[in-house]
Order: C-alpha cells, then structure tokens, then sequence
C-alpha cells in the first residue's frame, strides 16, 4: 500500500519537474518584459502611464475634428480622472497613433497628478475638417441648430468626451496659452454643464485693439511679419509637411522693413497675394466694425466654471488680452471664482523655463516653477478634483517687479492705490508736482519716419523676447527722443494698475505715432549680472517696465479718425496695460516719448492717409512738440500704493 501510493506521488512529481523548463522560460520572458517595460519607462516615461487615441468628434453641423486622448493606463481598474483640454490652431504633429511622446504643454506635475488629456485641431486647422477663420466671431444669436463659433465646437467636444472617453469622472478643464488662450476663453462662453475650471493664458482677446495685430491703431510690424507667412503657408500634406520660415536675406530686421518700403509695397513684393490674413488685415485693419467682431472680450457671458486668466508683465503680444478678459469675466459674471495672474514673464515663459529671469534682469526666484507649483496645479485640482486641500487662491496674485517678491490682492487693482500724475516740466524734469510755469513751454524734436527709431539694439528681423525689459540708453541720445526724470527717489514708489498717458502736442503733420516709455533707471553702483556673457553693465541702466504707442488719428477711436491741424495744440490720452512695479530708493523713474519705434511699430508717413497703402512721397518729417506748462499739462497717470 505504501509503496504502490508512493508511485502516483513521485510519478506527479517526476511530471511537474517536466515543465520546469517552460516555467523557467515564462519567468524568463516576463523578466525581459519588465525589463523591456523598465526601459520604456525610462526612455519614454508619458508613455508608460497614459495610452494615446485618436478620434474624430462629429460637431452639429456634421463637420469632424480630429482629437488627441491620452488616458492613464490606470482607467482600466475603474480609476476616474478629470479631463483637461486644449484647442489649438497650430498642429498635433506626428500625425500617428503609434507616435509616443508627452505633448510640450505638460509640465512634470501635471502628468504625475494625472489627468485625461486632450488636445485637439480647430476647425478647418490640419486633420480637422471645416473652414478655418481668424479670430472667428462669437455669434450670441445663433441663426439655426446648425449654426458654429468657437463655443460651440467647444460644446459639442465636451459633450462627446464625457460620454465616449473611459475614466472619466465628468469634470473638464480648458487651459491654452497665445492663440490656444482665445480658444479657451471662448469656449467657456455659454458653459457646458461639465466645464469645471477654464484657464485663459495670454489670450489673443481683441485681435486689433492692443494683442497682436494692432497697438494703439498701429500695426506691430516684425511681431506678425514672419507668423503671416508660416501660419498660412499653402501646403499640400499639412499634417505632414513642416512651413518653411521666411527669409529675410539678412539678420537686420531694421534693415530688411525699412528697405522694403510702405506696408503696401512689402505686401506686393514679398506675399503676393498668397497670405490671406495679410490681405484681410489690409481691407480691414481702419474698420471699427470688423475688429470689433473679432473682440472676444465683448461676449464672456453665461459662464460658469472657474476662470483663472494668467499673463507676464513683459509680454508683449497678448498681456492687453489677459487683462480684458479678466476683466470683462468680472463684470458678466458675479458669483463665479475669477481670478488674475500676474508674472514677470515673456509670452508663455511661465512654461517655458523657471522664470527665474528675462534677458539681463534678474527676479532672484523661480517664478513660472512657483507658479506651476503653487497656483495653477492646486487650481485645476481644486475645481477638477473636487480637492478641498488645494489652496484657495485669491482673486489676485500678481509678482511685484523691482521688489521681486509675490503679492496677493482681493481686487485688481488694489483699492488702496491712490491717483497720481508724473508731470513733464522744462529741461527734462519729471515730478508729481505739477507745473507752475503759466507759459506753454514746450519741447520739440524732429520725426523723419525714413529714419525712425529702432525698438532694440538686437541685430534680428524678430521680436525679441527681452526687448521689454531692454536698457533704453540706446534710445535717449537720439536727438528725436524726448527724456524726462525724477531725481534720485528717496523712498520706494510702488505703481500697481493701468498707467495713461496724457499729452497735450502739436505737429506739423497731419498725422503722427505718440510714443511714451515708462523706465526704471538703476543707481550708478547696481551691480552687473552674475553671470555676465553679454558684457551687461547695470549703472544706470534704463530697464523698460512699459511702453506702448498710440496712432495720433485714432486719438479719440478707431472708429474716428481723424487729422491734426498743424500747429495746434491737441490734448492726446491712451491708457496702457497694468504695471506692478517698484521703483526703489535711488532708482529714477524716466519716462521717453518719441514719435517712431521701428520695426516693432510700422512707420507713420505723418501724413494723414490710408497707411496700409501708403505711397513713398507720403513719408514725410515732422516737428513734434509736447507742452509743460501749467494751462497745458503734459504726463502719465499712475495708481500708487502707500507706503506699509
């Protein structure tokens, strides 16, 4: 009995030692599969937490538009995520479902947070079907069922998502930077039930009053040259062909437009009627109708997400955008979290590197990673999420340039700021007294718009970046810039909120650009950058803290243009974007006017004429005045914080 039991036993065991083999190779392939996975992990760490899809959301006029999903790979155990969105005219590039790779929006705390996220082409934009329209207006009527803006299509995508994406917990977030901003900001128009929280950063708000295209009338010339001609590049297979960038012929931007003659002529020589932004621009750029219809800011109604507008001070495309949609999501919509921020930053440099400087100024901190960190992450957590530990944040948190350090404020402006006027007062001086002298003392300078003056001292057909932050010594020892300063301060002078300039000023023209520069200038010890490639030598340095033009015949609106009368004394007022900034003791506030700043702003011919088809005995010199005296004040408006 022992024995024959014994047999089977030692016959089961005989028999399991025959697939110890395949045992020792199943283990051996799921090592190399962990291995295999540990070097994807590696390699391509996006990759091995979320799964990519690709889909074609049907909107309701039937069109489809294509979309880009990136789940955690967690979903598949019942995990549930908020969706996170972004719209976007560029491209979605590579066009593959095989392509891995984590798109270039994400920072690191973002993608260990997890979310859904989404990315998807706008209508009639690379895979997506439709026609594509600039700064397409909002329509607040809506013509039938069928009828599409931005807000729609943003609508119907969200609607699609929430029922067809695995793993979703039914919250959706909207965020976007420069054009992908006036994406977001239109789409929390008219709320989809699901949008939580929406983020608007540097949005293009209103394409002809202060973003891109038109300052102050004027047109921002190197800024849209090189973008017209690579964003409506023709080309046969978008979704796989790159645009290719414009040549200019030379590094010397200044050189290159000032050569190439009127806006008509560099038109005519160098698009040909192949860039269909440039020539609605040119039929359109005096039409207060058309630019108002492509002014988001008018129509931020019925929204009922979270909305957190972010901006730089120093950036110098959309940072009019972020303030107007604030302030107009304000205004139309109480009882909803609305919030503002503020940073020392280029376009999108609060995800471009840590923000810990632009250009030879220096913040002494990481301001876009406390940003990341610190404000938008608990953001979208607290609102996506449902996360009460998030940090509420306030209606305000703006960085204080010049002190270098973060505030917080329940309003923007701060109430506590008082209303003040630096005043322009013979032989240069610049004070917040104002002038005594009952005369109409003046100073002149001579505009000859074939020779402006330039924006930068950079040798580029671009706009560079650090332009506004840039030392303006360069530009005060021309004869055609007029300087005015304060003495030495003897204490800090904080200036938070929007600055106006307000002249009174004649010309011999019939028409001229009005140029003002607000300038910190640093004590004649401050000390150099460290490290200090450039050579930067910081005494007295004039750092731009805000400059912004306006187009003399547009002085009482674009919808009104209108000529000077030669040698009449004309009151001209135009406010600029917001400031947070201080001036510390010893520095000197300055402040610049001219009537050029080239090729950032196109040349005013000074004579009162249609610009964009200018004609080059148009472009003629003028005398320009600008009077101090008492009965004609000449100065900038400013909001002042007290003293703590």
């Amino acid at each position: 009995m022992l024995r024959s039991a014994s047999v089977p036993a030692r016959s089961k065991i005989f028999h399991g030692w025959r697939w110890l083999p395949a045992v020792l190779g199943l283990l051996g392939m799921l090592c190399v599969h962990a291995a295999a996975e540990d070097a994807v992990a590696k390699s391509d760490p996006f990759a091995a937490q979320y799964t990519k899809h690709e889909y074609r959301i049907p909107m309701r006029d039937g069109v489809k538009l294509f979309t880009l999903v990136y789940t955690p790979k967690d979903t598949a155990t019942g995990a549930k995520y908020p969706i996170l969105m972004q719209r976007t005219p560029y491209n979605l590039k590579p066009y593959t479902i095989d392509a891995t790779g984590r798109p270039g929006y994400l920072p690191d705390s973002f993608v260990d947070e997890k979310f859904i996220f989404v990315l998807q082409d706008v209508r009639g934009r690379f895979a997506s079907e439709g026609e594509f329209v600039h700064v397409r207006p909002h329509l607040d009527r809506k013509p039938d069922a069928k009828s599409i803006d931005e807000s729609t299509d943003t609508w119907d995508t969200i609607e699609w998502l929430v029922h067809h994406v695995r793993g979703n917990n039914g919250n959706v977030g909207l965020t976007g930077i420069s054009y992908l901003g006036f994406y977001a900001a239109a789409g929390m128009i008219d709320s989809h039930p699901a949008l939580k929280a929406v983020s608007p950063q540097a949005p293009v708000a209103a394409l002809l009053d202060g973003d891109d295209t038109l300052h102050g009338g004027g047109f921002w010339l190197c800024h849209n040259w090189g973008f017209m001609n690579w964003f409506e590049q023709k080309l046969e297979f978008p979704t796989r062909q790159e645009g290719r960038p414009f040549d200019y012929g030379t590094p010397d931007g200044y050189r290159f437009y000032l050569e190439g003659g009127s806006l008509a002529d560099l038109g005519a020589r160098h698009f040909k009627g192949q860039i269909p932004f440039w020539d609605d621009l040119v039929a359109h750029a005096g039409d207060a109708k058309w630019g108002a219809a492509r002014d988001i800011s008018q129509h931020l109604h019925n929204v009922h997400a979270a909305v957190l507008s972010v901006g730089g001070w120093f950036d110098a495309e959309d940072l009019s955008g972020t303030l107007k949609t604030y302030r107009a999501t304000e205004q139309a919509n109480p009882g909803i979290f609305n919030g503002i921020v503020l940073g020392p930053w280029s376009h999108g440099q609060w995800h471009g590197d840590d923000g810990s400087s632009l250009g030879p100024v220096t913040f002494h901190v990481k301001t876009a990673d406390f940003f990341r960190k610190e404000i938008e992450l608990p953001f979208f957590r607290r609102y996506l999420k449902n996360d009460t530990n998030a940090a509420a944040l306030p209606e305000a948190y703006v960085f204080e340039t010049g002190k270098n350090e973060w505030r917080k404020e329940s309003n923007w402006p701060p109430t506590n700021a008082v209303s003040r006027t630096l005043y322009f007062h013979p032989r240069g001086r610049l004070s917040f007294d104002p002038p005594a002298d009952s005369a109409d003392s003046f100073d002149e300078y001579v505009s000859d718009p074939n020779h402006p003056v330039p924006f930068t001292q950079v040798i580029s057909p671009d706009m560079p970046r650090e332009y506004m932050v840039e030392d303006q010594r360069f530009a005060a020892t021309r004869p055609d810039v007029l300087v005015f300063q304060t003495e030495p301060l003897t204490e800090d002078v904080t200036l938070a909120g929007p600055i106006t300039a307000s002249l009174r000023v004649s010309t011999t023209g019939t028409d001229s650009d009005w140029v003002v520069k607000l300038i910190d200038v640093y004590t004649g010890d401050h000390p150099n950058p460290s490290p200090n490639p450039a050579g930067i030598q910081a005494g007295h340095y004039q750092q731009l803290v805000r400059g912004e033009p306006l187009r003399g015949k547009y002085r009482e609106g674009m919808a009104s243009p209108k000529p000077f009368e030669p040698g009449r004394v004309t009151p001209v007022e135009w406010t600029m974007p917001d400031i947070c900034h201080t001036f510390r003791t010893g520095h000197r506030i300055m402040i610049q006017v001219q009537s050029s700043w080239f090729p950032l702003l196109d040349r005013n011919p000074q004579t009162f004429c249609d610009i964009f088809h200018a004609k080059a005995e148009d472009f003629r010199k003028a005398t320009q005045r600008v009077y101090h005296g008492r009965s004609t004040p000449s100065g900038l408006k400013v909001q002042v914080l007290p003293a703590p």
